[in-house]
């Protein structure tokens, strides 16, 4: 026997809007990638074709989470009970998996050129690469705002804040090349982007991966949370307990209590409020489940392997 906070769900606006400004960030990299393939290919510049493959790699990237952001509006059904909440924890790994691989491309990428200096032959390099960061940049900034709140939307994000970055690093390198016959420049830019996109890259992952994995929040404390509940009237042992996140806006506690005494339905339903308002107001959980039980002989740990 469980209770639950009900939802309010207001956010669907604000889902239709991050759909929206990832539409159009999808939108303007098509553009981005096309016009720097052919500016590439006519220009000859390898910088150029090598930063197409980077905003075609965004272009997949806020594909997969567009498609997250729209499943996560499909209501629950008896084969999905959860409905798609995970879709966009299962985007932001997918993405931040990809962030560190591109990372690690752009690496040897700047070794070999930093080795094998590219000349610019052409100014249009320059103007693409001034366009591939106003175009980014525009979606970087409809994009900031969720990214703060919401890891498919961080994802993203990131994908196009590094791929901005490559672009200022190609533009940059393309002046001192053209100007100052600096040619290392660009290489040093490039690398410094790829160890910026490793580490932001591997927090998303690291953080993803847990949801998927069920582990407690690290913001959680489970066994004084045990304690302060075990002090509770009329409670004997909390035991058998798990808490784990459905997505970055559900945290799940479910336990099993022993009561020191037979009570009837309507106290443990006293007492089970008292918990839920607890443990939501205190440690921002907001879905709980509770098996009351009285002289049952089971385990009695805190953390029972099922």
């Amino acid at each position: 026997m469980g209770y639950n906070h009900s939802h309010s769900h207001s956010h669907h606006d604000h889902g239709d809007l991050k759909g929206r400004n990832l539409f159009i960030s999808i939108l303007l990299n098509i553009v981005i990638t096309v016009a720097q393939v052919v500016g590439g290919l006519m220009s000859g510049s390898l910088a150029l074709l090598s930063d197409a493959l980077h905003n075609f790699s965004d272009v997949i990237s806020l594909i997969i989470s567009f498609i997250a952001n729209n499943l996560t509006k499909k209501k629950a059904s008896f084969q999905k009970t959860f409905g798609y909440k995970r879709a966009e924890i299962l985007a932001a790994f997918i993405n931040a998996a990809t962030l560190i691989i591109v990372a690690v491309l752009l690496i040897i990428e700047a070794i070999e050129r930093f080795q094998n200096p590219q000349e610019i032959e052409s100014n249009l390099v320059i103007w693409l690469s001034g366009i591939a960061i106003l175009g980014n940049g525009f979606s970087v900034l409809l994009l900031k705002k969720d990214s703060e709140s919401n890891m498919n939307m961080k994802s993203a994000y990131l994908h196009l804040l590094t791929d901005m970055m490559a672009s200022v690093a190609v533009l940059i390198g393309g002046l001192l090349m053209k100007h100052y016959q600096l040619f290392w420049v660009d290489s040093v830019l490039t690398f410094a982007i790829a160890l910026y996109l490793i580490w932001m890259g591997f927090d998303l992952l690291k953080n993803s991966t847990k949801i998927l994995m069920l582990f407690t929040p690290d913001t959680i404390p489970v066994k004084k949370i045990v304690e302060e509940i075990n002090a509770f009237d009329s409670i004997e042992n909390v035991h058998h307990v798990h808490v784990w996140q459905l997505n970055e806006d559900e945290t799940h506690f479910e336990a099993h209590i022993d009561f020191s005494k037979n009570i009837t339905l309507s106290e443990f339903e006293i007492i089970l409020r008292k918990i839920e308002d607890y443990v939501l107001h205190k440690y921002d959980i907001n879905h709980i489940n509770i098996q009351p039980e009285f002289g049952k002989d089971d385990a009695k740990d805190i953390i029972v392997q099922d």
